[in-house]
């Protein structure tokens, strides 16, 4: 089956009013289907789709990748070799597997039940033994059916300069408006290391369409730059449509995504820590398990070392959404944020931005102590009004404007600029050290 049938363009050639129309349109529509099954590169209906990155507890040496098909298919697997600007010739064709130096590993596969058990194929590999710094170039498939080449950079193994970015939730709406801001934020950042992105990628996690928006929205970024998924309340499947965790599954969060298993037993992949070039990364699973998260916090904090401490959770420590507030999350890990001087926290959940001033025991500090600055953000365009609860620690707050992040990180500065989807700077702050 090729995937033509797919495309609206073919719809009106093939039914019209649900009859066939005539005969010399059919025969149109007959010979492109055989032209294109007989034409080398043809595409399968059964190809690589919904590719994406991810950053691994080990991001100089290894990268993982994630893909899908509708099919079963047999011995998935990824081609990869250090990037390279030549090709192999022989005659007029150009022989892609023919690299000499192409390294191949099999992946993982996990069936996956989209719901009322139709089913697609999730893959996942992890390449491992990579060189730092350098520029790989990879494809996924079987058989003879693959995706396109593409790259990703390892980082180094020691303190040196970075950006990122950092996105709140997308979630509502995501073809239509999400589009522009993955691509307007990559456009601003194309040395970007990695795209954080601070939950509820979705609204309805259960329902496949809305994944397959997600991964049209961010187009080929997600093949070319590694993302970083925290986990949002929208990252789970409520079995009765009860708000309980014994009923939460991660029904198509977790197989999209293949991220570090190295948190507190039971969120792998959900909560766990990388150290990028000299920055420690702590993600965390506000959800559940709160209470182990954040013994596990203060553990991984108490053992790092690193110069720079960022956290990323979806639940806000201050929240910036109407009618929200969550003095169990404060209660947990201020006491941890402030003990280990963390020095930025990034959230979402709340639809509406807000930055404080550098804050220590719930106080505000000046810019020579030590202190944390927590953001809240949002990039999609679902909103809430304002909570003024914490109007007095918010150096800037807003509501109704889709926005991205561009953090920065030098040796002894962080620069953290916000802009709106429409390019304009919105906020920003530096830390020193």
């Amino acid at each position: 089956m090729i995937k033509f049938f797919q495309y609206d363009i073919f719809y009106p050639i093939y039914f019209s009013g649900g009859y066939m129309i005539n005969s010399g349109r059919s025969f149109v529509l007959i010979f492109l289907i055989l032209l294109t099954v007989f034409l080398p590169g043809a595409i399968s209906d059964n190809a690589p789709e919904r590719i994406i990155l991810s950053l691994t507890a080990e991001p100089a040496t290894s990268m993982a990748v994630t893909w899908r098909t509708n099919l079963w298919c047999e011995n998935p697997r990824v081609e990869y070799m250090k990037a390279t600007a030549e090709v192999n010739r022989k005659g007029n064709k150009v022989k892609s597997s023919e690299y000499k130096k192409v390294r191949t590993i099999s992946a993982e596969s996990e069936k996956v039940n989209t719901k009322n058990d139709i089913y697609v194929y999730s893959h996942s590999a992890v390449l491992k033994g990579l060189k730092p710094e350098t520029l790989y170039q990879y494809r996924v498939g079987y058989g003879k059916t693959w995706s396109e080449w593409e790259h990703f950079e390892t980082s180094v193994e020691v303190e040196e300069a970075f950006r990122f970015i950092y996105l709140g939730d997308p979630q509502n709406n995501l073809k239509s408006f999400c589009s522009r801001i993955f691509r307007t934020a990559y456009s601003s950042a194309p040395d970007a290391s990695f795209i954080l992105v601070a939950g509820d990628l979705v609204s309805r996690p259960w329902v496949d369409f809305s994944w397959g928006e997600l991964f049209y929205a961010a187009g080929w970024i997600t093949r070319r730059l590694p993302f970083v998924m925290v986990a949002g309340n929208h990252s789970y499947y409520h079995e009765d449509e009860k708000d309980d965790v014994e009923n939460k599954q991660h029904w198509l969060w977790r197989p999209h995504f293949t991220q570090p298993e190295n948190g507190p037993e039971g969120l792998a992949e959900t909560s766990f820590t990388y150290v990028y070039q000299g920055v420690r990364f702590v993600v965390l699973n506000g959800n559940e398990q709160r209470s182990e998260q954040a013994v596990w916090l203060e553990n991984i904090l108490k053992n790092s070392f690193e110069k720079w401490k960022i956290i990323a959770i979806h639940h806000p420590v201050y929240s910036t959404g109407l009618d929200r507030d969550d003095p169990e999350l404060r209660k947990l890990f201020l006491p941890i944020i402030d003990k280990y001087n963390v020095d930025l926290v990034l959230q979402g959940h709340d639809h509406a931005y807000g930055r404080t001033y550098k804050l220590k025991r719930g106080r505000k500090v000046s810019a020579s102590e030590k202190g944390t600055y927590f953001v809240v953000s949002v990039s999609g365009p679902k909103v809430y009004e304002l909570n003024m609860k914490h109007k007095d620690l918010m150096a800037k707050m807003c509501t109704g404007i889709q926005l991205y992040q561009i953090i920065s990180i030098e040796k002894n500065l962080i620069s953290y600029k916000s802009y709106k989807v429409t390019g304009e700077l919105f906020d920003s702050f530096k830390i020193e050290k």
